[in-house]
């Protein structure tokens, strides 16, 4: 018996059928979320190496809150701290796990949580396990974000926001007046940052810095190591109490492995190189960005530059298409996205002239309307 054979013709149907693959080495990569193109640095992977080596064991063993705390779990916690302003922060093992390490746990009865409808999937997802009331605002959209702010706040014994940096899809950034919203009715707010951290800000440190916001008891920042830090991993940065809180409620913290300590001690030192090097990472990002603007007159404020598609069947297309050229991109396509878009990363590690001529591809495929 097949127990979904019926469930996967449809998804085929539709086009939006997903497999693991093992791309062509070949290719040149501007699909992935490796934006600074720290996953192939070899310094930073043999200062990580020579580190392990030094230690007992190589392995966190157990959870952190039994004994799998190693002291590059706190090294890391501190140097992001400092860097960000936070009192306190905790590592764990993925942005998809504090997402659920706080929307399960922070949002208690009689309280409210309230995220931007194009928040990741996980935070979406975690959501569901809250034992506070769950609410929705258009994405970005300041006027409803504040109606409902005036609804509930006197209602709830407190409110939490949630919104990302940048959007993983769509490029764009949270709305700046997000902030003073959250203060002026005294929220909690609660960034995302695993696409904004390393890419965006004077000191490449997101959108707190990108914004020059202070950093206030009621802020909570969360990010990841697996994008421009090119590891794996996440954390969340908050005031003492809140860390202390999450220590002593969040599931994933208190039940998962802690992170495994290569990946940290990797994360380490792709952060120390990031604030020593940060003007000329800046410079690359700007550069970027400023042949977006002249190729495509459209505005990145990131590395993310999504191209939207009118059907499933053209983004797949156009995906193949490129292949051909030897450059791999994303094709996102329901439920990640509304509609489907391609999806280009330039990645710092990529030269200009490979950058150029993607885009003077998809400028063609724009102007000659191709038919697919």
């Amino acid at each position: 018996m097949s127990y979904f054979d019926k469930e996967l013709d449809a998804i085929k149907k539709a086009n939006i059928y997903r497999k693991r693959e093992l791309f062509d080495s070949e290719l040149i990569d501007f699909a992935s979320n490796d934006y600074l193109g720290l996953s192939t640095n070899k310094k930073i992977f043999n200062k990580s190496c020579r580190y392990l080596t030094k230690q007992r064991y190589f392995s966190p063993k157990a959870s952190t809150m039994v004994n799998g705390y190693h002291k590059i779990h706190k090294k890391l916690e501190k140097l992001l701290c400092d860097m960000n302003g936070f009192e306190d922060g905790i590592i764990v093992g993925s942005g998809f796990l504090a997402n659920i390490a706080m929307f399960e746990s922070m949002p208690r009865n009689n309280d409210m949580l309230l995220l931007d409808e194009n928040y990741h999937a996980s935070g979406l997802m975690a959501s569901k396990l809250s034992k506070g009331k769950v609410g929705v605002f258009k994405h970005n959209d300041i006027e409803e974000l504040e109606s409902l702010l005036i609804q509930y706040h006197n209602k709830y014994n407190k409110i939490i926001v949630a919104a990302e940096g940048v959007y993983s899809m769509s490029g764009d950034m949270a709305n700046p007046k997000i902030y003073s919203l959250c203060n002026k009715y005294k929220c909690m707010l609660i960034v995302d940052e695993a696409h904004s951290s390393g890419v965006i800000g004077k000191n490449l440190n997101g959108w707190f810095d990108y914004n020059n916001f202070e950093i206030k008891e009621n802020h909570i920042k969360m990010a990841t190591f697996s994008k421009a830090y090119g590891s794996y991993g996440a954390y969340i940065l908050s005031t003492k109490q809140t860390i202390s809180y999450l220590e002593n409620r969040a599931k994933p913290v208190i039940y998962s492995t802690a992170l495994s300590l290569f990946d940290t001690a990797y994360a380490y030192f792709a952060i120390r190189y990031i604030k020593k090097n940060k003007q000329k990472i800046n410079k690359k990002i700007n550069k970027i960005q400023n042949i977006v603007k002249e190729k495509l007159n459209i505005d990145m404020p990131a590395l993310i530059l999504p191209i939207e598609q009118n059907t499933n069947k053209s983004t797949k297309y156009i995906q193949q298409k490129l292949k051909k050229h030897k450059f791999l991109v994303g094709a996102i396509r329901q439920p990640t996205v509304k509609k489907p878009i391609i999806r280009i990363i330039p990645k710092l590690n990529i030269k200009l002239m490979s950058f150029k001529a993607i885009l003077d591809i998809i400028k063609h495929t724009i102007k000659t309307k191709e038919k697919i």
